[in-house]
């Protein structure tokens, strides 16, 4: 007898997770659909170069837009955007540890970069649209004359005084450790005299890692997509360490130092 109620009192549990997950989708879809119909085209109104002459609060109005939307998008699937740190002002090459396509719109919501990823994310829905608008330089994988094409075009921006972001890793991971930083990368910092500020990102629930958000090779845009849209409400941790100057060590220490402080920040062994 006791087995039998043993077995009823589990036998629902399955079904519940399923129907509060079906519950997330019902309340989340409608939201994601009015962000990108309604918000997405406010925010296209400004992101451009008028955007970019107006200046709100020391902030320009474009980055204002792009952190505003990228902070509703945020919300939207779910996460409590924790910011350790603050992102430096001024023209800078920030490098952060790679987990997902998120990435790029949770750096968005506290501060507007102008990101290098790879070309595939330029045909991607309404992600890779919006990223070509805030700014994005796309690379083609493997191909040395696109690095240094995308190079050149890396120290121009930083020179005009942008922030420009980038994921040395050169591919997501598993969040389990912080790959080895490629080092040709920094050079740019290196060329354009700007200091470099490592940024440590990492997807949170109940205190842990969630093994659900990483976009890992082989899985398609829409099936990660669907699955984070799903996931229970949890953190995205940004943390802003402290910048590396660009002068004396060379593109290797700082590449070593940035996966360093990444990974410190992320409680991995350096």
């Amino acid at each position: 007898m006791n087995e039998s109620v043993e077995s009823l009192e589990a036998t629902p549990a399955p079904r519940r997770r399923t129907g509060v997950r079906a519950l997330r989708y019902a309340v989340r879809t409608p939201l994601l659909l009015w962000h990108i119909t309604i918000h997405l085209p406010l925010t296209l109104l400004v992101v451009n170069r008028v955007g970019e002459r107006i200046v709100w609060d020391g902030e320009h109005l474009r980055h204002r837009a792009i952190r505003w939307w990228s902070g509703g998008l945020m919300r939207i699937f779910g996460f409590r955007v924790v910011r350790i740190g603050e992102p430096i002002e001024g023209p800078a090459l920030a490098v952060a540890n790679h987990l997902s396509w998120l990435d790029i719109e949770l750096i968005h919501s506290q501060r507007a970069v102008e990101f290098v990823a790879k070309a595939e994310i330029s045909r991607w829905p309404m992600i890779g649209w919006l990223a070509r608008r805030a700014g994005t330089i796309y690379h083609r994988r493997g191909s040395t004359e696109s690095l240094a094409s995308v190079a050149q075009m890396m120290v121009e921006r930083l020179k005009q005084g942008a922030q420009v972001g980038v994921f040395p890793e050169g591919g997501t991971t598993d969040g389990s450790r912080v790959r080895t930083f490629h080092a040709r990368i920094f050079q740019t910092a290196v060329e354009a005299q700007v200091p470099v500020q490592p940024v440590a990102l990492r997807y949170v629930r109940d205190g842990e890692p969630n093994p659900n958000v990483p976009f890992l090779d082989g899985e398609s845009f829409f099936a990660n997509f669907v699955r984070v849209l799903g996931e229970p409400p949890m953190h995205a941790e940004v943390h802003f360490l402290e910048p590396l100057p660009p002068h004396s060590e060379g593109r290797r220490r700082l590449a070593e130092g940035a996966r360093e402080r990444i990974a410190r920040a992320l409680g991995h062994d350096a």
